[in-house]
Parts: structure tokens; C-alpha cells; sequence
């Protein structure tokens, strides 16, 4: 791209200014393979239908990868909001659709080093499945063309936390009920099986994410068949945010 390639010119130079030109060559050379690679930032445009279409489902996997690596090294790609919101408006070409808590802690675009257009986000409090979710989830890859549906999870889920400790509390408490599975599959667990023992509340994230990865399989046959005919990944992934990385399962 152009503006990538002005952009690393002008680090080298300088760099060159800087540090001379010894230097320069080795410290420009580690710089220039980092932007080649997308690890620093850069100016990024809306994605168009053709752009969308012609990505395979593991190209925007791994798109998703990089783009976390991005932001948990603090390299996100330089955007002018502003000008994407006029450029999206003829229509909305997003590679992906992810399945977040509703945490404030997890700003969803950015952990994937992603703009206006680029995502589907569904949120609900536990990152869970229901008949509203999938229908959001089926829109966004069938009906829109998304290629990867991602399950994101976050360490010390309040959510799956006041499962683990049956919490009552009006519409919370019916809510709860779609992330108490995920406890009692952990029956055998050793530990304590509450929300204040770490390694138990990790646990139920992993497998909250996991069975709800589960239950989109059995109960959408839409996305079950496009994963099945390699139109689509289904992921699950957990978001650490002490560090700002995702990691990714199955």
C-alpha cells in the first residue's frame, strides 16, 4: 500500500538522522520487516464486497490474530473514524462476527485491531447463545458474508462468576440460567467451586465458551452447514486483560 510505504520511508530516514548509518541499517531493516508484517500502525480503509469476498475463512482467522497482536503491543492501525462512518454508509462488508460479554473492559473492535465495517458485534452479559444471538450471528455470515464467528471470553467474567454463586436478582437471575451449565459440567472439579477461586472461575470461562461454541453447532443449521462446507470457522477464544491478548480455542 502507498501510505504504508511512505510511512516506512519516513522512519528510516529517520532513523538514519538519529542514529547513523550503521545503525540505520540494522534497526531499519527490523522496522521495515515489522510494518511489512502489520505489526505497526497504518492507515486502513473501509473493506469493500470484493475485499470480502475474496478472503478464505482462515485468512480472516488469521487477520484477527495479527490484528490482536497489534493491539496488545500497542501498534493499532491509524484510522479516521470520521471518514469511515461516510464510506460505510452504501453498505457494510465485515470479514467476522464476534460473540462478546458486555463487558466495558473489552472494546471488541480494537482488541482485534479492527474499524467501522469490519465487524459484526453481538453482546450480551457471559458472551452465551440464544435464538436472538443466532439469528444475529446467521445474518452476519450467511445473509452478509462473514467468515469467521468468534466466541470471546474475558478472565473474571462477573457474568459467569455470579453463576458460580447463584446469584438472584431479577431478569439476572433467569439470565444466569444459560451459564449454569458450564458450572455443573465441572462437577469434578478438586478445588473450591466458587466465584473467588481463580483456577474454578477460569475454568467456567473456558467451557462457557466452549458449550455455547456447542450450542450455535446444534441449534443453527445454517452456520453448522457453512462450517461444514468451509464457508466459515467457528472459534472460541478468551481475552486476557491484564495483557490485551486473545487466546484462541476449540
Amino acid at each position: 500500500m502507498k501510505n504504508s510505504s511512505v510511512f516506512k520511508q519516513a522512519i528510516l530516514i529517520m532513523v538514519a538522522i538519529f542514529c547513523g548509518t550503521s545503525t540505520h541499517h540494522a534497526i531499519g531493516q527490523e522496522i521495515g520487516q515489522e510494518i511489512d508484517a502489520g505489526l505497526l500502525p497504518r492507515e486502513k480503509r473501509v473493506m469493500t464486497r470484493e475485499e470480502q469476498k475474496a478472503l478464505k475463512p482462515q485468512e480472516v482467522l488469521n487477520l484477527l490474530r495479527t490484528g490482536n497482536q497489534r493491539y496488545a503491543e500497542g501498534t493499532l492501525t491509524q484510522r479516521n473514524h470520521s471518514k469511515q462512518i461516510r464510506a460505510a454508509v452504501a453498505g457494510q462488508f465485515p470479514k467476522a462476527v464476534i460473540l462478546s460479554c458486555v463487558d466495558s473492559r473489552v472494546p471488541v473492535e480494537d482488541v482485534f485491531d479492527c474499524g467501522i465495517g469490519d465487524l459484526f458485534v453481538a453482546r450480551v452479559a457471559g458472551n452465551f447463545a440464544n435464538t436472538d444471538i443466532l439469528g444475529s450471528m446467521e445474518f452476519a455470515c450467511k445473509v452478509s458474508g462473514s467468515k469467521v464467528a468468534v466466541v470471546l471470553g474475558h478472565d473474571n467474567c462477573g457474568a459467569v462468576r455470579a453463576a458460580i454463586d447463584r446469584v438472584e436478582l431479577g431478569n439476572i437471575t433467569k439470565m444466569l440460567t444459560r451459564i449454569e451449565p458450564a458450572v455443573d459440567s465441572l462437577e469434578d472439579y478438586p478445588g473450591q467451586k466458587t466465584g473467588d477461586d481463580p483456577k474454578f472461575l477460569a475454568k467456567v470461562i473456558e467451557r462457557n465458551v466452549l458449550m455455547t461454541i456447542s450450542y450455535i453447532r446444534k441449534n443453527s443449521p445454517i452456520l453448522k452447514m457453512m462450517e461444514e462446507d468451509g464457508d466459515l470457522i467457528i472459534v472460541g477464544g478468551v481475552y486476557d486483560m491484564d495483557t490485551g491478548k486473545v487466546t484462541f480455542i476449540d
